[in-house]
């Protein structure tokens, strides 16, 4: 079976594994470098929360357990740290609330006290009237690249063959294949065509007549971009997770942390790339400072706009065209979800045993939907690409 994949970011790479695990030939176009789309500009926090409806929720549990028993295998790319966080205020209340609900899920969390938080983090500056932190001790990071690294890798190792710079412009539903066409002008037929196009799906699978409507990757201050800093080395003892009112944090290897303030994506826009030494650089390096000790000094090596991709009604989207010919694969929970989503979309596509765990998020839900008819999405909360 002749498969192609368009795009090699963590969806396309574990796709590709996947997919050459159960002996399919695989080919990869890939428009710029392996990892250069959503992938490269990742909080990368491995998570369930604020993961609705429950089947959504029930995914992305299933996604971390997925991470877990790749990494038996041994890597360096995932790390089960748990994460730490807490609240002000009325949000208080509201994290109160999530923590409930994600313990009528059976969702691994729990209640510590700010001085068992410092003893997890040593280097934790708790700031004064938090009298409670939400402990997850099943969550965890990833280092992007190095996951990469690993999906990929193993994909090549089985005969994966990778075009890049290679640009899909369009994809043909055929009854018993499908068609690539390339920017060159040039066209090849496959027995079946995986969409792992990131935030480039829309008008992809719009080529072959499957509705994959996705938020504007470019739309400045909304859902689908926000700003993420990444730190020269420090001396700071950072080994987990946090989330907290000011500032997100993560391990990125030796040393560095990625910082991310929420409330400063507002102002985020691809279109106008902040300076590493900039207003907002500085702002995110005075709360890294107010929140972790051994930063002083801190600088950011980059400060980046990350690209979201997101379905417009912010759900993962997995599954085939009409014909059975196309595949597509859309979601924010790209990280968390990666390695899940192209197992179970090579188990579709080379014995077509459909996993109940997809049912509530093929494509063919949008089929007859205005896009303009979906609820916009809130740009609160969403901590990269998860």
């Amino acid at each position: 079976m002749r498969v192609a994949i368009v795009g090699l970011g963590i969806i396309g790479a574990s796709t590709a594994r996947s997919l050459a695990l159960a002996g399919a030939h695989v080919t990869v176009f890939e428009r710029t470098a392996p990892g250069a789309g959503t992938t490269g500009t990742s909080f990368a926090w491995i998570n369930s929360h604020k993961k609705n409806p429950l089947a959504y929720h029930e995914l992305n549990v299933a996604g971390i357990s997925e991470h877990e028993a790749l990494a038996q295998d041994g890597g360096d790319w995932f790390f089960r740290t748990g994460n730490l966080e807490w609240a002000r205020g009325a949000g208080m209340e509201s994290l109160a609330a999530d923590v409930d609900g994600l313990r009528g899920r059976g969702y691994p969390v729990e209640w510590i006290t700010a001085e068992r938080a410092g003893e997890l983090v040593p280097d934790l500056r708790m700031p004064p009237g938090v009298p409670d932190v939400a402990w997850y001790p099943k969550e965890g990071h990833v280092l992007p690249v190095a996951l990469l690294a690993r999906l990929w890798g193993e994909a090549r190792d089985l005969g994966a063959e990778l075009r890049c710079p290679a640009q899909v412009t369009g994809v043909t539903d055929e009854s018993a294949g499908a068609r690539v066409t390339l920017a060159s002008g040039a066209t090849e037929r496959f027995d079946a065509v995986v969409l792992a196009a990131g935030r480039w799906s829309e008008p992809l699978a719009a080529s072959c007549g499957l509705p994959l409507p996705m938020a504007d990757p470019e739309a400045a201050g909304s859902a689908s971009v926000g700003l993420l800093g990444y730190t020269a080395p420090l001396p700071a003892r950072v080994g987990r997770v946090l989330t907290t009112p000011e500032l997100n944090v993560r391990p990125d290897g030796g040393g560095r942390l990625v910082v991310q303030g929420l409330d400063l994506d507002a102002d985020a826009d691809p279109a106008h790339v902040p300076p590493a030494d900039g207003e907002y650089a500085r702002e995110l390096c005075a709360r890294l400072r107010a929140l972790v000790d051994g930063t002083e000094g801190a600088r950011l090596e980059s400060l980046r706009v990350g690209q979201r991709s997101m379905p417009a009604d912010g759900k993962t989207v997995a599954g085939f065209s009409a014909t059975g010919s196309v595949y597509a694969l859309a979601t924010h929970s790209g990280i968390t979800l990666g390695p899940l989503l192209g197992r179970l979309a090579a188990q579709e596509i080379v014995s077509r045993r459909t996993s109940p765990l997809l049912a509530g998020f093929r494509p063919e839900r949008f089929a007859g939907v205005d896009k303009e008819s979906l609820a916009p999405l809130a740009p609160a909360r969403f901590a990269g690409q998860q």
